[in-house]
């Protein structure tokens, strides 16, 4: 498959629009005035080859379903920047073009910020899976857009910070990132727009249309993202 096979949706933004392919599970695909961005990008779900080349690869942390070195392989050209967090640049030695940004980091590349914001486990014994410090979610600023990709994580306090989200990705996935419930808590810290869940795993489409049944809350938004 490639990047044409995929649904791909638009957002209206001031600065201009910006367009989101559904690629699978944690891997995304932006375009924003005329700059490409992937996110997490995993061969199990699309043949990379027949992509164009990335502007900007985002990794959120080092394991194999977010970290893909022939993913990399055929979207790294040598303009390529690649932004990871420090464990994600050790396990990619031998790549030019990474710049490594730890939580609380940001930088601003083609027009588009990029915030680096916590994503660990909290509930006891769940620590293992993603510990303190180690990983990151990404906040994107497209203009007056932002999106926030939260990588693998559960509800944290710092995502009380978080202000003005257009667009959240929240993973539902249990027990390795959040529950439903655990879903509901975390995008009523910040409150977006909008709420696509993603990484859902076997968390069910009925359980996530349902993830706020009256009418408080954002809009959720049901993509094939299992």
């Amino acid at each position: 498959m490639g990047q044409s096979d995929f649904v791909t949706e638009k957002f209206e933004g001031k600065e201009g629009d910006l367009s989101i392919a559904y690629v699978g599970h944690g891997t995304l695909a932006m375009e924003w005035k005329g700059k490409s961005l992937h996110i997490d990008p995993v061969s199990d779900f699309t043949d990379y080859s027949e992509w164009d080349k990335a502007d900007i690869i985002l990794i959120t942390h080092e394991h194999g379903d977010h970290l893909d070195p022939i993913a990399l392989e055929n979207l790294i050209s040598p303009d390529t920047v690649l932004i990871m967090n420090p464990s994600s640049a050790e396990a990619s030695s031998g790549i030019d073009n990474i710049r490594i940004l730890q939580n609380g980091e940001d930088l601003e590349l083609e027009d588009i910020r990029i915030e680096a914001v916590p994503a660990r486990n909290t509930t006891p014994g769940r620590e293992k899976f993603h510990p303190p410090g180690r990983d990151n979610g990404y906040v994107l600023s497209f203009g007056s857009l932002r999106v926030y990709v939260a990588g693998d994580t559960e509800p944290l306090p710092e995502m009380e910070n978080l202000r003005d989200i257009s667009i959240a990705f929240l993973p539902v996935n249990q027990p390795y990132t959040m529950t439903p419930a655990q879903a509901r808590e975390a995008a009523g810290l910040f409150h977006p727009a909008i709420l696509i869940p993603y990484h859902y795993g076997e968390t069910t489409e009925e359980e996530l249309a349902n993830l706020f049944p009256g009418a408080e809350g954002p809009e959720v938004r049901i993509r094939d993202l299992s």
